[in-house]
């Protein structure tokens, strides 16, 4: 499965990468209710940092934006979200062979995202710094091209002193 199909299924939910239920389901090839019910029965192996069910007005804002089903047939319940370490924590409680793959490539895509973000902001603190040493080199070249300015005009003639020279 190409990593891209993955990455696009992470959600930054409460300042939070995550994977929804559903969209891990359907990636290990199993019902959401089974992934579900898998972890319900293991709740102990879930804190809040590995994972947390969505608000009605989270799920709202997802129907809206990813086309989370809410027509007839469709969830009951609030998704429940993944953060990297729930998705790992999956695997100890999913244990197809597709769930321990699906979970290797789940990881990996997380890793890249997080790269992919530091790269972004080291970047961002590089331009920041060539836009403040471009800043000081206009104001030093501005003032070095008034300067040649000043020396191309050419000097007027001097003025001939009207009267008698003394001296």
């Amino acid at each position: 499965m190409p990593m891209g199909v993955i990455e696009r299924r992470i959600y930054v939910i409460r300042d939070q990468k995550v994977m929804l239920d559903a969209d891990l389901a359907d990636l290990y090839q199993v019902p959401t209710y089974r992934l579900n019910e898998a972890v319900k029965r293991n709740l102990k192996r879930f804190p809040p940092d590995f994972m947390f069910q969505l608000s009605p007005k989270e799920t709202g804002f997802l129907t809206s934006q990813i086309a989370i089903s809410k027509t007839r047939g469709g969830r009951r319940t609030p998704p429940f979200a993944f953060t990297e370490h729930g998705v790992t924590m999956l695997s100890s409680v999913l244990r197809s062979a597709r769930a321990i793959q699906m979970n290797i490539l789940v990881v990996r895509a997380f890793v890249r995202i997080r790269e992919l973000v530091t790269t972004q902001k080291e970047l961002a603190i590089r331009m920041d710094m060539l836009e403040e040493v471009q800043k000081r080199h206009a104001s030093v070249i501005g003032i070095l091209a008034d300067e040649i300015e000043d020396l191309k005009q050419v000097p007027a003639a001097p003025r001939r002193r009207i009267g008698f020279a003394t001296g």
